[in-house]
This record gives C-alpha cells, structure tokens and sequence, in this order.
C-alpha cells in the first residue's frame, strides 16, 4: 500500500498544477479555440440567412477582421500599463463577449461591429500568447510544450464542432442561443483564469516598446511569407473545394474535423520531433513540401486527390511551430513581449492584401493562386536555409 501511494503520489507530481504557466495557456487556448471555431462555423449560415449578406459584404467582412491582426503591434504600448497576464484576460474577455452577442445583431452593420470586438480580443490574444508561451517555457522543452498545446487546442475544436452539430440537429437550437452559450462558457473560463494566474519567477523583464531589429530580419521575412502561404489556403483553398469539386457543408466540416483529429494526435510529436532534429531541418522539410502541395492544388483535377492535398496542407501548418522557436533561440529574452506584437502585424500584411489581388488572378486562372503559393514556398524554402544549426551569439 504504502508504495502504490508513493507511485499514485509521484503520478500527482507530474501533473501540471491550476496555477503552472502550462495550464493557464491550456485553458486560455481552449476558450480562444472553442470561441473562434463557433464564430467561424456559424458564420456564412448566420450572415446570409439572418443578416442577408452576399459576396461583397462577406468580403468586407473578411478585410475588417484582420485589421486588428495588422494592428498587433500596439500591443506594445498597452503593456505600459498592463502586464500580459492581464491584458491576456481582458482580451479573451472582448472575444467571448463579441461571439456571445454576435446573434443579437442580425444586420450587416451589426455583424460587422460584433466581428470587429471579437477581433480585437481574438488578435491581441494570440499577440500575448506567442509572447508569454515563449517567455515561460525553456528552450529545450518548447518545441514539446507548444505541440502539446496545439493538441488540446485540436480537441476544443473537435469537441465545439461536434456540440454545434448536436445543438442545430438534435435540439434545434437557433444561432443565439448558441453563440451566447460557447460565449458565456468562454467567458466563465477566462474569470476563472483571473483568479488562478501563474506567478513566475524566472521570466525576465520585458521591455516595454516596441523591438525591430536588423538581427531578427530572416524571421520577420519568414514570418511574412508565412502569412501569405496561409491566407492562400485559408481563402482560396476551401474555395477550391467548393467551387471545383461540390463540396457541401457535411464535406468541409469533415475534413476540418479530420485535421483538428490529426493534429490532435501528431501535435506533441511533431513539437517533441522539433526538438530533436532542429528548427532548420523541419522548416526545410516544411516548405518543401508545401511546394508540391501547392503545386497539387494548381493541377488536381479529382475531388479525393484534393481532399488529401487539404489535409496535408493543414498538417504542414503544425510544424510552424519551428518559426516560434527559433525566434526564442535567437531573441534577446527581454525583446519576447515586444517583438511579438511587430511580428504578427508582419504576418497580417499578407491577410488584408492577399485575399483581394489573388481573388481578381482567380477569376482570370485559379492554378495561376496556387502555382504563386508554390513560388512563395520556394522562396521560404530558400531563406530557411538561412536559419542557424547553432544559436551562439
């Protein structure tokens, strides 16, 4: 008995504490996650049914949430007066607060103020988790760590969709009802994450501006190209789908499933894989194969070859992780916090420009999208060979 306690106690002690830096962004990605997915798979329903929306003013839609993406880097002078724990609360705060009254405003005005409150807490988010996850976990054990919250992330998702999917078929719930509910179950999570904030110890002062500098310019370019790369899949790819193969609502939502399924289970593999053979070699595999996938998108011509191209796609997309890491290896660890927010205002530049120049070479040729996407892997490709085996400065 007595060594069945010590195993049961040891067990105990391996498990993250309420208070670790781990959980916090555990469950902080569980409401930005279960939040972002109900906004986003209720949204073309909810727009045409209820506020009679059409192509142009989904567009629009699209252009206005990111702009607070290419505003990220203000987030650097919020930490004047906040610390990025707080300002981590208050921005999930906004986001579950604009998908809980999103169904409310059943207008195109309205939605796109609520879409705009939702952006704001969702991008700012994002901003200070890339930092604090950064700051928090050591070098060695990142690569993991981040793999590990990119599974739990994936079963949020998974466990969302599924809910949605029970809520309009079995109970028949109405879009208010359901955007209140993940809304308020968000925000009831993020107050108790107010309360139960780690305290660490190790983590240095951040500078409070914001940092651009010459020696991290291999990153911000890789960071930009890898906006682009994603804008291309996020809009034109899912658009391929439909436009070319018929794919119905039952199909996308099945390949989405399928990917968070996938992640789930190769996201803490492919973070601990990281580790092991280094950032350069999984960037370089990264891109290169994300060439021949979109060299795929621009020449399939079978509906199963491009649900595969899909699914691969999105898998790539999880060894991006890579990017985050090596920026950690090279950053100056007080430059973390201010670094971010630049840094993903790099990667919306392609967010707001991307969709509206690709979509006018998409009318005239949508392999002409692709075979571009396949160019900018290229490039990446080429400039991932640029990345350090070693980190000494």
């Amino acid at each position: 008995m007595k060594a069945q306690s010590t195993v049961f106690s040891k067990a105990r002690s391996k498990l993250p504490s309420k208070e670790s830096p781990f959980m916090f962004l555990a469950l902080a990605g569980i409401v930005m996650t279960m939040t972002f997915s109900a906004w986003n798979a209720l949204l073309n329903n909810f727009a045409i049914e209820n506020a009679a929306f059409t192509g142009a003013e989904i567009g629009s839609l699209q252009s206005i949430r990111e702009i607070p993406g290419l505003l990220a880097f203000t987030a650097a002078f919020v930490l004047l007066i906040l610390t990025e724990q707080v300002f981590a609360i208050i921005a999930l705060s906004l986001l579950c607060i604009g998908v809980a009254i999103t169904g409310f405003f059943p207008s195109v005005y309205g939605l796109y103020a609520t879409t705009v409150l939702m952006s704001v807490g969702f991008h700012y988010y994002e901003t200070i988790n890339q930092s604090l996850s950064l700051q928090w976990f050591s070098k060695a054990e990142a690569p993991a760590q981040l793999g590990r919250l990119l599974a739990i992330k994936s079963f949020a998702a998974l466990f969302t969709f599924a809910g949605i999917w029970l809520a309009f078929t079995v109970f028949e719930a109405d879009y208010i009802t359901v955007y209140m509910i993940c809304g308020l179950l968000g925000l009831a999570i993020t107050a108790w994450l107010a309360t139960h904030k780690p305290e660490v110890s190790h983590v240095e002062v951040q500078h409070k501006k914001l940092i651009l500098r010459k020696r991290y310019s291999l990153y911000y370019l890789l960071t930009f190209l890898s906006g682009a790369r994603r804008q291309i899949f996020v809009v034109f790819a899912g658009f391929l789908m439909v436009e070319k193969f018929g794919y119905g609502v039952a199909e996308i939502t099945t390949l989405f499933m399928l990917n968070h399924v996938i992640n789930l289970y190769l996201g803490p593999k492919i973070g601990a894989w990281i580790g092991r053979v280094g950032e350069r070699r999984a960037l370089t595999i990264e891109y290169t194969g994300l060439i021949f996938v979109f060299v795929g998108y621009a020449l399939v011509e079978t509906a199963e070859v491009a649900a595969v191209l899909y699914v691969v796609d999105h898998l790539f997309f999880a060894m991006a992780i890579a990017l985050k890491t090596y920026f950690q290896k090279i950053a100056d660890p007080k430059d973390i916090a201010g670094s971010m927010g630049v840094s993903f205002s790099i990667n919306h530049i392609a967010a707001v420009v991307i969709p509206v120049i690709f979509g006018l070479i998409w009318l005239h040729d949508p392999s002409l999208v692709f075979y571009a996407g396949a160019a900018i892997a290229c490039l990446s490709l080429i400039l991932s060979r640029f990345v350090p085996v070693n980190y000494a400065r």
